[in-house]
């Protein structure tokens, strides 16, 4: 089943103004843009809801690879085709498989970080801030590695600087967006970004989808990480 809306699985739309929406599961009010077309709207933190769960599961991780630990992560009950609990996944992601390699970082510390400063990024941000949840995410795993702050000098830099990168990566692939593929996109500018800067070396392999069918917007071989490629090479 290709998913859109979680309740009744109609396709999302996305409104010119922000309006008052009630969300179907908490009956929470407040504006926003989207709602599926039989005008159900899910709240953000209802949306994510079990995110919580991915701190234990990292805690367990021996993995060095991001993605890796990221589609383990995405293959759990909570986290569906699209959504905001993808702006907290990648930097969880990059936090683990840093720490498994290597990494100076108190792991459990840095994941509840992650998931405070994830949670507040809105599902949309891509296209209504033009700035991906999932690119703001690498951002945020580099000032959390980092200790950036407003006031830090070199290390603000690198946390600015490696969400750009991972922006461009996404933007260059252009729309409609796929949070599978904005995650892995970004996931793979952190671990050359990292290695670049720092010289330290994530585990990093090829990535091919196994959740097209699942994206009404899937857009086939423009995607890198499409099965269609994997075909071609073969």
């Amino acid at each position: 089943m290709k998913e859109e809306c979680l309740i009744c699985q109609a396709p999302l739309e996305y409104l010119e103004r922000e309006v008052l929406m009630e969300c179907e599961l908490c009956h929470r009010q407040e504006m926003s843009k989207t709602r599926c077309i039989n005008r159900h709207y899910i709240c953000n933190e209802c949306h994510t809801q079990g995110l919580d769960s991915v701190v234990g599961h990292c805690m367990k991780e021996t993995s060095q690879n991001p993605v890796e630990i990221l589609e383990r992560m995405m293959d759990m009950p909570f986290c569906h085709m699209h959504g905001p609990e993808h702006h907290t996944l990648v930097g969880v992601a990059l936090l683990t498989a840093y720490h498994n390699a290597g990494g100076k970082i108190e792991l459990l510390s840095a994941l509840k970080e992650m998931l405070a400063r994830g949670r507040k990024v809105p599902g949309g941000a891509c296209g209504f801030w033009g700035s991906c949840g999932a690119a703001i995410s690498t951002g945020m795993f580099m000032s959390i590695i980092s200790g950036a702050t407003p006031l830090a000098g070199e290390v603000w830099g690198r946390a600015n600087l490696m969400t750009s990168k991972a922006l461009q990566s996404i933007g260059e692939v252009g729309g409609p967006r796929c949070c599978k593929r904005n995650s892995y996109l970004a996931i793979q500018a952190a671990v050359q970004y990292v290695a670049e800067t720092q010289g330290f070396v994530m585990q990093a392999s090829p990535i091919v989808c196994n959740r097209s069918a699942k994206n009404n917007q899937c857009i086939g071989n423009r995607c890198p990480f499409h099965p269609s490629h994997k075909v071609s090479q073969s």
